[in-house]
């Protein structure tokens, strides 16, 4: 099972499993991470569940669409290695990846 470390507001960091199939974004979520709003529920229609990712794995997930784009735009804490993590599915070439998760809006 893949594992993906979590850097909460705080700068805390933990490592936590991924569930194959599932988003990056119900990972955070089911292991207590409550600052991951995720209100829509990852139905790419809000951007409360930004992270950064390492640049390193932006080349393992699939590349950003443009409704997510368009989400991410709304944010003022928008940097290079922005997503929405709930468009991020949980892979084997993602075991180790950091995302931290942004701060909020």
């Amino acid at each position: 099972m893949p594992t993906i470390n979590v850097i909460d507001r705080s700068g805390a960091k933990r490592e936590v499993e991924a569930e194959m199939g599932l988003s990056v974004m119900e990972v955070i979520r089911d292991n207590g991470f409550d600052e991951l709003l995720a209100l829509c529920g990852g139905c790419s229609s809000c951007a409360t569940c930004h992270v950064y990712i390492d640049a390193e794995y932006a080349d393992k997930i699939p590349a950003m669409q443009e409704d997510e784009d368009d989400l991410l735009e709304s944010t003022d804490h928008r940097n290079a290695t922005s997503r929405l993590s709930c468009q991020i599915e949980v892979s084997d070439a993602i075991d180790g990846m950091t995302v931290t998760i942004a701060p909020e809006d």
